[in-house]
């Protein structure tokens, strides 16, 4: 199975990235996990959220910014990776030059898992 960048449309999550589902059950074969491409717009923000279900990892290719996970914050930037347990409020903020990361989610991500804090 092989998706091509170019023909996977982007839409606005609950938290207020702008996502591409890459991989995802909804229009590909995979069942336990999805693989995403997150934008989030210079000086922007996502909102702070958890997943009750679902474990994410975060890894970011392009840009920085501020990683909120629980009570912790810290600096993130191109080549760091994030464990996001199942229940974890998080949130990212992107510096002036915006953030791009990639997420995979197991179960995959849903809008139903996604509680807005």
């Amino acid at each position: 199975m092989k998706t091509r960048y170019a023909d996977i449309p982007a839409y606005v999550t609950r938290d207020g990235s702008t996502i591409r589902e890459l991989l995802h059950p909804s229009a590909s074969p995979v069942r336990n996990q999805s693989l995403a491409e997150a934008v989030v717009a210079p000086g922007g923000r996502t909102l702070l959220h958890r997943h009750l279900r679902t474990e994410e990892i975060y890894h970011v290719t392009a840009g920085s910014g501020i990683m909120a996970l629980g009570a912790e914050r810290f600096p993130i930037e191109v080549g760091d990776s994030v464990l996001i347990p199942p229940g974890t409020a998080h949130c990212v903020e992107a510096s002036g030059d915006g953030l791009v990361i990639l997420c995979c989610c197991s179960p995959a991500y849903s809008h139903e898992d996604t509680e807005l804090l």
